[in-house]
Order: C-alpha cells, then structure tokens, then sequence
C-alpha cells in the first residue's frame, strides 16, 4: 500500500471512543512531527484533548485491536494522532505512550499484519532500534541508587538473610538478581559485622544467556571477583560460583548443581544455610508446562512426580522446596503481563509503567544520559511485553497475590519481615523524593512497595512448611 499526499481517511464509523472524534475533521490540526505522506493542516486545536493518559490508553487499545485484525487504514489513522501527540521528549505520559506506539509498529512488523507501517516507523522514527547500555559496575551501583525501586527489594532482603542465618558458619547465598548481585556488598558489610563473627559465604550465581536490561559491561567471573575481594576487605571468606542456567527451562541444572552440594556437604556434616535470594528474575521463567517447553525437561528425571501438565514455574518453586532451604526471598514487581491477549497485557502494562516514568521526573533531568538509559530499559520491557510472544516474551509478572499462591502451593509458608528492616526501609524511603511509600499486607505482613498510593514492588520472606 502506497502513502499518499493526501491526510489518512476518515475513521470508520463508531470505531473508536469520544475521545478520538477529534479527529474527524484533519484540517483542525497543526501536525508538528509529519506523517509520511500526509498533508499538514495549519491550525491546533484538538490535539490537547487527546494528551489525557486515559485516551491515549484507549487509542492504544484500538490500534492494537487494528493491528490485530490487520485493518491497516484504522491502525494509520490511529498512529498518524498518537505521532504527533506523544513526543518521545515530552510529558511522563506522552513518553509512555511513545514507547508503547513503538512496540505496536514493531509488532506489526514482527507479525506480517500492516506491513505499511514499518515504513511509517523508519520514515519517522530512523533510530526505532532500542539501544539499551551496558553499565560499568560503578554505573549500575549508582543507577540502582537513583530511586527505591531496586533499593526497596535490597534492604529488605537483607535483613530477612541477616535474621535467618544466624548461627550457621556457611552460607550459601544462590542470587537470582536482575541486578547483578548489586545487593551483595550491603549484605557483606553486616555479615562482617555480626557480634559472634562472620560465616564463610559461597556465592552462586546463574548465568545469563539473553541481554535483559540492565546490561554489564564485563564478565560474571569479573564481577565475581571484584566481589571476592571486597568480601576480604571485610575480613569475610567467600567463594563465587557461576552455574550455566538458564530461565528458559526453569533453572533446571542450577537446581540440580544445588542437589549435588548438598549431598557433599551433609557428608562433612557442618551446618550450612542455603538462602534463595530471587530479585525480579523468577517472573522470566516460562508458565507454559513442562509438556508444551519441552517433553525431556531435566525436571522429569529431578521430580518422578511432575507430569506434563506441571507448570516450569510450578516445577522450579517445588524443586526449590525439596532443597529445604534456610530462607527464600523472593521480591519483585506488583503486576501481571502474564496474558496471552494483547490487550489485555496492553492495559495492564500501560497501567503499572506509568509509575517508573512518572517517578524518573522527580530524580532525573530530562534529557541527560541516565534518562536516556532508564528509558531505553523502560522501552525494552514494554516492546517485549507489546511486540513479542511464545519463548522471546520473556517479560511475565505476575501479581505478588499469584505468586504468593505459587509459594504455598509449593509448600513454603510466609514470614514477617521484623520492625527493625520496616524502620530501616523508612529510613530509606525518607532519602528519596516524596511519592514513595510503604504498606504491609496478607496475614504474613508482606511488605509493599506503593508510588502516590500504588503498588510498586513486593518483598516476600519465606521457609519450607512441614
């Protein structure tokens, strides 16, 4: 389909909702980032009253929904308003709502339908590719420092590890972090402060075989050492471990690697905590069962019991509790993108990220390279959820509700965090800017995460149930 001279057509009629009759009429508008191929009218008058969050939200929907059914005139017309009201500079919410009318683009062409608006993209948006930057550990520290997003999840954490291992000599700390084990030096500052002295600490990581944001610029073994090292600047022991693991089959040989230790170290017969610390990674793990990933998972060989309608995730949280672990904690974001319907995932999506553009304005200047960072990751995460589906939509919350139903049914039961962690939480929450906050919830006084009252992310403390 070729573009014309001429302004999109008309919308079909009872198409869209109110808010998009605006655009019935072109020549209402000064169009000040051109279609391809669409004539610019000269006045503006109408275009303000599509900037409210919950029309975009609606113009989302439908072009999704004409996307969906490859109507390649309405999902035009859709794209050609949302263009010029959603600058990629402008407001929280128009950057939302760019990043979103990315994705939809890169799911159209990512899925054959509306095959015009890839050239629409490349006319407007040349550099469409999302350029995610690889941290320096220093970076990323600092980055991480910049809200309570990360931060909330790390002190938290911390001091449920620092309560359960008390006693123990060893400590086997396994890191599932998107962080990269950024909350590690912390934990090793108050372990080498314990009163009874510190436990030697063996360090076990998965490594990573896809580049989620954030990215590091050097090597797992690299950092490892680094970490080492720091350890002995604290006069503690430690040991680092890379496992090659991946999400995409449930962790299976970091699990396994894990049964083996066990086996080793109950022959010496020295007592030795293992701590499960998940930082907002268990939710990349697939849902699908163990039959659709898979019919020869390594999890049939651990668990005789699982069949193959077994969820991966299912199968992971019940291997773990097989493990007996000292502690799992497990934190992460308060959402659910786990649909298979686009616009479902669409509105929920749409509904949880406005939260990290919205907070990023009190604590970033506009246009330096750190925003431009935040949001490349932002954008990453919304095109997978948006443009990707099967194994590469990797991005798959689930609400702490689902999870926590997860974790009983692999019978663990949930512990409280003690008032010393909530205080120091408080603490720091008062060095960030007003907005963030936090609540207790469930009969276990899980803790919340809330931005301006919502939920951001959900700190969870656990051990096995007999």
């Amino acid at each position: 389909m070729q573009f014309t001279e001429t302004p999109p057509p008309p919308l079909h009629q009872n198409s869209i909702t109110p808010c998009s009759n605006f655009i019935m009429n072109n020549n209402q508008f000064h169009r000040t980032r051109p279609w391809p191929g669409f004539s610019t009218p000269t006045t503006n008058k109408a275009l303000g009253s599509v900037k409210d969050a919950n029309c975009m939200e609606q113009l989302l929907v439908h072009c999704a929904n004409a996307i969906e059914s490859n109507d390649a005139t309405l999902a035009q017309q859709i794209l050609w308003v949302l263009n010029n009201t959603a600058p990629p500079d402008g407001d929280s919410n128009q950057r939302l709502t760019c990043g979103f009318l990315r994705a939809l683009i890169s799911r159209a062409a990512m899925t054959g339908n509306c095959k015009m608006l890839t050239a629409a993209m490349a006319s407007t948006h040349p550099n469409h590719a999302i350029h995610t930057h690889k941290f320096s550990v220093i970076e990323l520290a600092s980055f991480i420092d910049l809200t309570p997003w990360h931060r909330f999840g790390f002190v938290a954490a911390n001091a449920a590890v620092l309560e359960a291992i008390e006693g123990f000599s060893v400590v086997h700390i396994v890191d599932l972090s998107l962080t990269h084990c950024m909350q590690i030096p912390t934990l090793i500052d108050a372990i080498a402060n314990r009163p009874e002295g510190p436990p030697f600490i063996k360090l076990t990581v998965s490594s990573c075989d896809a580049d989620i944001p954030p990215m590091l610029d050097i090597s797992y073994e690299d950092l490892g050492a680094k970490l080492v090292n720091f350890a002995r600047s604290r006069n503690v022991g430690m040991e680092f471990k890379v496992i090659p693991s991946s999400y995409a089959d449930g962790f299976a040989s970091l699990i396994e690697h894990l049964r083996v230790q066990q086996l080793v170290f109950t022959d010496r017969n020295e007592p030795e905590a293992l701590v499960i610390n998940s930082h907002m990674k268990l939710h990349y793990t697939p849902d699908e069962t163990l039959g659709e990933i898979h019919h020869h998972s390594p999890y049939y060989s651990m668990e005789p019991s699982f069949s193959s309608t077994t969820s991966l995730r299912s199968a992971f949280l019940k291997a773990l509790r097989s493990l007996n672990p000292t502690i799992v904690v497990l934190v992460d974001e308060d959402a659910d993108f786990s649909s298979t319907n686009l616009v479902s995932r669409l509105r929920s999506a749409f509904n949880f990220l406005w939260i990290p553009y919205d907070a990023v304005d009190t604590c970033i200047r506009r246009g330096s390279k750190q925003m431009e960072w935040y949001e490349a990751d932002l954008c990453w995460k919304i095109e997978n959820v948006i443009a990707q589906e099967d194994v590469q939509r990797v991005e798959r919350l689930e609400s702490k509700r689902k999870w926590v139903q997860r974790m009983r049914n692999a019978n663990f039961r949930g512990i409280s965090f003690s008032e010393e962690a909530v205080t120091e939480i408080r603490h720091m929450l008062d060095e960030h800017a007003a907005g963030w906050g936090l609540k207790k919830e469930d009969e276990e006084d899980h803790l919340v995460l809330t931005w301006k009252g919502h939920n951001v992310v959900f700190a969870t403390a656990w051990v096995p149930s007999y």
